[in-house]
């Protein structure tokens, strides 16, 4: 299975680390890329730059993708319900991209071109932080998919 995340700008070194720890786990799993595109904090105000971005987003897309976009208004997802999603997508060949917007968040357009729009949450995330925590989530899906037992933990929090 092809995924892509699709992120706008730079990690920090501490989030760069646990991003790459997720993915190179991930990788044995599925193809997996990561590919970032520039901030336009340069460019004016928010929607401006959210419009820029969004340009420089599309044109990273691989053609026929999935796209799940980031969004903190978008739908909740168990780690078992992605899995089942990603178990979904693979089993039809489908190609799936994670997009997540940078400080300014993602262009409304972007947002409804979108298959799915998927919120981490009610919490407020710095969008670096965002990006782990999808990394690690795909990857907790895969092994749920794969019926390993990393995810077995969750029933012991409980």
């Amino acid at each position: 299975m092809k995924l892509t995340l699709l992120a706008v700008g730079r990690l920090r070194p501490s989030f760069r680390e646990a991003t790459d720890d997720y993915l190179l786990r991930l990788r044995r799993m599925a193809d997996v890329r990561e590919t970032e595109v520039r901030e336009a904090g340069r460019a004016g105000p928010p929607p401006v730059q959210r419009r820029e971005e969004a340009k420089a987003l599309r044109s990273s897309l691989p053609d026929g993708t999935v796209c799940i976009a980031l969004d903190q208004r978008g739908e909740g997802w168990s780690s078992e319900g992605l899995a089942h999603r990603l178990g979904a997508w693979r089993d039809e060949g489908r190609a799936v991209a994670f997009i997540i917007g940078g400080a300014v968040g993602l262009d409304d357009e972007l947002l409804d071109s979108a298959a799915h729009r998927w919120s981490l949450g009610a919490l407020t995330l710095p969008h670096e932080l965002a990006r782990v925590v999808v990394a690690e989530q795909v990857y907790r899906a895969f092994t749920i998919l794969r019926g390993e037992p990393y995810h077995k933990g969750d029933d012991r929090a409980r």
